[in-house]
């Protein structure tokens, strides 16, 4: 759609104020789009960020994913001390298959001193308060986002070959 001078726009759905969880397995099977520009995540922030800025609220990215490499998705962690280009994460990738042509499980099973990232039932990375260079702030409520975001520094913008209208 065509808005505030943009050709397109992105969306999110949020719990916040609806549910907040703290500890134990969060997941969702999701399809992901594929095009350059295209940012989609599944991810959660501490829902205490009203009185707790980012990064010190935490930030746990349980699936980021650029659309211009449709095989491969991220597992991030952000705290004080560890945000931005000096957050944590890992990247998972796919062999013999594409994040855009299959649905596929993104998850993490969080505990009090650990987060562990799955991608359809594999283990590929788990942070613990020893991997962390700030404050482990992950002992708290959090929140669920799943976004599709169109643009921002990380994915650059859409270019000719970018199709829409996309969805997740």
């Amino acid at each position: 759609e065509s808005y505030m001078g943009s050709g397109f726009t992105s969306a999110r759905i949020l719990t916040k104020g609806k549910f907040e969880q703290k500890y134990g397995r969060i997941e969702a099977r999701i399809k992901l789009p594929w095009g350059k520009g295209l940012w989609p995540a599944f991810w959660m922030l501490g829902a205490d960020i009203d009185t707790n800025s980012w990064p010190a609220c935490g930030e746990i990215d349980i699936m980021e994913y650029l659309g211009n490499d449709p095989t491969t998705v991220l597992g991030t962690v952000h705290g004080p001390g560890y945000s931005g280009g000096e957050s944590i994460s890992k990247s998972y990738s796919l062999t013999n298959s594409r994040f855009d042509t299959d649905f596929h499980i993104f998850g993490i099973e969080w505990g009090e001193t650990y987060l562990n990232y799955y991608v359809d039932g594999v283990l590929y990375n788990q942070v613990t308060p020893e991997d962390v260079t700030g404050e482990w702030v992950f002992n708290k409520p959090f929140f669920i986002i799943l976004n599709m975001a169109v643009g921002g520094n990380l994915p650059g913008s859409p270019n000719q070959d970018t199709v829409f209208p996309q969805e997740m």
